[in-house]
């Protein structure tokens, strides 16, 4: 397993931006797939954006607004964030995982970061 550490999360307006990072610990890093979910208070944890050897998949709620990248040099990976709506309010967190099928589901991925809060409000 790695140890996910995320940041970047705070308070935004409105159709503002924000980049999330995540770092994560180990020497396989390059061999994860790696997730982005969130949380929202009272909801069940939802897919975001994954990113594999094969490309990357986006939730219908945040495709053309959301761009997930890594840099396996320095073991991260990023979220940008664009044209934040209030519903994107949620708790951030990052996953990785070593053996997948679709990355859209919580039990594919073998370790968790803390999360980060994200806030969009006027």
């Amino acid at each position: 397993q790695v140890q996910l550490v995320e940041s970047g999360g705070g308070l935004e307006q409105p159709g503002g931006s924000l980049r999330l990072s995540c770092v994560a610990s180990g020497r396989t890093f390059s061999s994860y797939a790696l997730g982005w979910f969130r949380q929202a208070p009272g909801k069940e944890r939802e897919f975001v954006a994954a990113i594999s050897r094969s490309g990357t998949i986006y939730a219908d709620s945040v495709k053309g607004r959301f761009t997930i990248s890594r840099d396996n040099a320095k073991n991260t990976v990023f979220l940008q964030m664009n044209s934040l709506k209030p519903e994107d309010t949620a708790v951030y967190y990052c996953a990785a995982s070593l053996r997948w099928t679709t990355l859209r589901r919580n039990g594919e991925y073998d370790s968790w970061g803390q999360g980060t809060q994200v806030t969009v409000s006027s």
